[in-house]
């Protein structure tokens, strides 16, 4: 399949952890196969305090192209949660991130610590207002919370992104009416997934890219490690359900990414 009609048409993966061991054989070549891809740009969530030292050394290996966020996901809140919360604060003093992200609330694997990820949530919501930045959230079984705690925040709203969005359409008008975009990934092209038709009547304006690489491959790639070339696939199959060219896929979710990060 002829993905490109256009040696200029970008795209951008606003979600990889590029950063971790499944890329450690061969990290600089899977970055230089995105790139010949048109993926100009590679936004990298951070974990925890274990993975911050990989998350930081490949953004300045790679500084043109990757772009790092400052965060504590939900699945890494557990009883040093304080800890972890003070090291992200302390880096978001010391230097411009790209957002903060990932954050949110995970009820899937593990409900232990529902109120401690409730309150981390909370507070890093109040630092992308007091840094101006956006959020990239993760949402697993806990999208309603999300947006509960969104709403909270009556005065200055925060902005930003529903990674890796799975859920109804009703659910994407909630998250529309907050201002949020969606970010869609390799769960689009699953046969048994639903998303694609949810997708195919979601406005094109609050939607992004992403692939969740190394999680999350797209057909034809299930059961392999996923990786941000393949980020194509998922903008071949959103093009498919919005009846429109691949080139205005990528030019306008480039847009909404580039005016979401100030790119």
């Amino acid at each position: 399949m002829d993905f490109w009609g256009s040696m200029e048409m970008q795209l951008i993966d606003t979600h990889c952890h590029l950063y971790v061991d499944a890329f450690d054989a061969d990290r600089s070549e899977m970055i230089e196969r995105a790139v010949e891809e048109g993926v100009t740009q590679l936004l990298l969530p951070a974990i925890d305090s274990s993975e911050l030292e990989a998350l930081l050394a490949l953004e300045a290996a790679f500084p043109e192209t990757c772009k790092a966020m400052m965060g504590l996901h939900p699945c890494s809140v557990k009883e040093d949660v304080e800890k972890e919360l003070d090291l992200v604060k302390t880096w978001l003093d010391k230097r411009p991130f790209i957002a903060i992200g990932e954050i949110g609330l995970d009820y899937y694997w593990d409900k232990t610590f529902i109120k401690e990820q409730q309150e981390a949530f909370r507070r890093q919501v109040q630092w992308s207002l007091d840094y101006d930045l956006p959020i990239v959230i993760h949402s697993r079984s806990s999208v309603q919370d999300c947006i509960s705690i969104l709403k909270e925040f009556t005065g200055k709203r925060p902005r930003g992104i529903f990674h890796c969005f799975s859920d109804d359409l009703a659910t994407a008008h909630q998250i529309m009416d907050l201002g949020f975009y969606m970010g869609i990934g390799g769960v689009v092209t699953y046969k048994k997934a639903e998303l694609a038709e949810v997708v195919k009547d979601i406005p094109l304006e609050w939607l992004v890219l992403e692939t969740d690489a190394p999680y999350l491959p797209p057909v034809p790639f299930r059961g392999k490690r996923n990786e941000s070339a393949y980020i194509k696939f998922v903008a071949a199959k959103v093009a498919e359900m919005k009846r429109l060219s691949i080139e205005e896929i990528a030019s306008i979710t480039t847009q909404n990414a580039k005016k979401i990060f100030g790119i």
